[in-house]
């Protein structure tokens, strides 16, 4: 089961934790989502999903940051962006 509740209410009413599997949390005033609480038995379940996105997040970043990472070192000799394309275009027939 699940609700929405403000910040407020959350804070009113600690009891109503225990009857929801999950809530959202939301500022009344501008209807604006702020987060979700989770209860501890699924707490871990949530830790784990989260750090595996943020893994495979960290993990896109680095290899497009590592795609350029020969321009830097000097890898490329100075080839303008036509030659660089025309050499992968051999690299890939």
């Amino acid at each position: 089961m699940t609700t929405s509740m403000s910040i407020r209410d959350l804070t009113r009413s600690g009891s109503a934790l225990m009857n929801y599997d999950y809530i959202d949390i939301e500022d009344k005033r501008s209807n604006e989502y702020k987060g979700v609480f989770v209860p501890k038995h699924l707490a871990t379940e949530v830790k784990e999903f989260i750090n595996s996105k943020l893994q495979e997040q960290k993990e896109r970043k680095k290899r497009s940051i590592l795609k350029f990472a020969g321009i830097a070192k000097g890898e490329t000799k100075g080839m303008s962006i036509q030659e660089l394309k025309a050499l992968k275009a051999q690299d890939t027939k």
